[in-house]
Order: C-alpha cells, then sequence, then structure tokens
C-alpha cells in the first residue's frame, strides 16, 4: 500500500515541529528527530489533503508505520477504523472518478479494518505487504488467484462497481465493490477462493 517512491522526506524544523504534535503517538510510540522517519505524499482522490507516513526503529513491533491524513493543518491518525477517512471525506471533500476509484478503493481496504488486520486488495506478488515467506504450494495458490483490481462502470444510483482480490487473515477472496461518490464503500458480494492459507498479512498501523 504506497510503498513507491513518491513519498517527499520531511526535515528539519518541519520534523521537529510535526513530531511535537504527534508525541507520543496513541500515548505509547515516542518519536524524535534523530530516529523518526517521516514522509509525506499526495493522494489522487483529494485537491488538498496528504498522507503523512512515520517509522521509527525503536517501536514495537518493527514493522509498525503511523499514518495521518493532514488537511489544512488538522491531523486525522489513520488507526484501522474508519472514522477518519469519513470525516476527511466530508471536509475536504473526497472526490472519486473512475480514473482513482482503484487507488481509492486500495486505500480504504487497507487503512479500514477487521479484527484480523487489513482487507488488502492483492493485484502483485511484488506487493510489499503480500506474505514474503511462502512454501511453493502457498506461493502457486497466491500467484494463481490474485489480479489487477477492475473498475467496472457504474450502477443506477451513481455508484462505482470495482473487482477485486481481497487477503484478509490468512484467505484470499474475490469480492465485488460499490463505492459511493463520499467515499462510503460497500462489499457487495464476496466469494472465498484460498483459505486455511499458513501465512496472513502482517502490516500494522497502530
Amino acid at each position: 500500500m504506497y510503498v513507491d517512491d513518491k513519498w517527499t522526506p520531511v526535515q528539519g524544523e518541519e520534523l521537529e515541529g510535526f513530531l511535537g504534535q504527534i508525541d507520543p503517538v496513541g500515548g505509547k510510540h515516542k518519536v524524535s528527530a534523530e530516529t523518526t522517519q517521516v514522509h509525506w505524499r499526495m493522494l489522487p482522490f483529494y485537491d488538498q489533503v496528504a498522507l503523512i507516513r512515520v517509522k521509527d526503529p525503536s517501536w514495537t513491533p518493527r514493522n509498525l508505520f503511523i499514518y495521518y491524513l493532514t488537511d489544512q493543518g488538522n491531523l486525522y491518525w489513520l488507526n484501522g477504523t474508519s472514522p477518519p477517512i469519513h470525516e476527511v471525506n466530508a471536509k475536504a471533500p473526497i472526490k472519486v472518478t473512475e480514473e482513482n476509484v482503484l487507488d481509492y478503493l486500495r486505500f480504504f481496504c487497507f487503512f479500514v479494518r477487521g479484527e484480523e488486520g487489513p482487507f488488502l486488495i492483492a493485484e502483485q506478488m511484488d506487493d510489499p505487504y503480500l506474505p514474503k515467506e511462502l512454501d511453493d504450494k502457498t506461493r502457486m495458490v497466491i500467484e494463481g488467484t490474485i489480479r489487477e483490481a477492475s473498475f467496472e462502470g457504474m450502477n443506477e444510483q451513481g455508484h462505482f462497481l470495482c473487482d477485486a482480490v481481497v487477503y484478509y487473515s490468512n484467505a484470499l477472496f474475490i469480492a465485488n465493490f460499490a463505492v459511493q461518490p463520499g467515499g462510503m464503500i460497500e462489499m457487495l458480494d464476496d466469494e472465498p477462493i484460498a483459505a486455511d492459507l499458513p501465512v496472513k498479512v502482517d502490516a500494522p498501523v497502530s
């Protein structure tokens, strides 16, 4: 999820000012200008809202990333629940189009979590959030199942219809989604294709 080169580092006074706003994250994760790395990037479905990514090597678990949306100086911690996203969607506001709906679907399903973690839209084997330590059988199952998410047109209500393979907990599903222009997402149908896999998606955000 957004593991690419479109991130810009936050440094110097800006970094110190930002860390002063968030320290400690959630009351438990300490940050410091010496060790904490902060990056930001724009998102295609907002005009002026940026996604901020925070990482510190001292945190437990070691693969924890903290993410915020920032809108005109206001910070919204993406802690695995939907209210921060819906609040920003209403205020910004969100602008879903045929061109960016799949980006939004990937974003929403990664950050709005169930008890077992993210609903990862699984499209390519080199996705950094797909489990890496795979036996040959599991690798074949995942490789043979995942595919690019697709936009399937609009329904009569003006919702964007999308199909995607979802990796949740230790199972893969084919899911059909309806994305509303205001950012609400409904899973219309899901069909398990591979269950009881020996590995889960491990991508903590809180």
